[in-house]
This record gives C-alpha cells, sequence and structure tokens, in this order.
C-alpha cells in the first residue's frame, strides 16, 4: 500500500473543496465535504496508478519524509 499527501483547497466561490495531490503531476479531483473530496482523491489516486501500470510506466513516490507546510510572503 502506498501512502501520499493531499493538499485540500477551500473554494471560497462555489463551495466545497479541490484536492491535489503533489507526488503525481496532475493529480486533481474535487468534492463538496473534507471528507467526500478525500474519498475522492483516493479513487484518483488510483485511477492514476492504474493507468500508469497498464503504460508500463513508473509509480511516483511520496518522498520520504515530505511535508506539507503553508508559508506567508
Amino acid at each position: 500500500m502506498r501512502r501520499y499527501s493531499i493538499v485540500l483547497i477551500p473554494d471560497q466561490e462555489a463551495g466545497g473543496f479541490t484536492a491535489q495531490v503533489p507526488a503525481i503531476p496532475g493529480c486533481f479531483t474535487e468534492g463538496d465535504t473534507i471528507e467526500e473530496c478525500i474519498e475522492n482523491a483516493r479513487d484518483v489516486i488510483q485511477l492514476f496508478l492504474d493507468e500508469l501500470t497498464a503504460r508500463g510506466e513508473p509509480i511516483p513516490e511520496e518522498p520520504e519524509g515530505a511535508q506539507i507546510v503553508s508559508v506567508e510572503v
């Protein structure tokens, strides 16, 4: 079983959340609630990994010790 970090971004205009997976470029999803967004992220990650496997491409790994932090600029 692989483990990936996701970033949840609230949608200020439409409501709900968008999730992105930093270790898998182009891997995004959304949901009306945090829980739905997390579940959708699990699904889309699996779809991405299945597609990469089918194409014989390498599976991205979460960098060891990766952390998501906020910074002010």
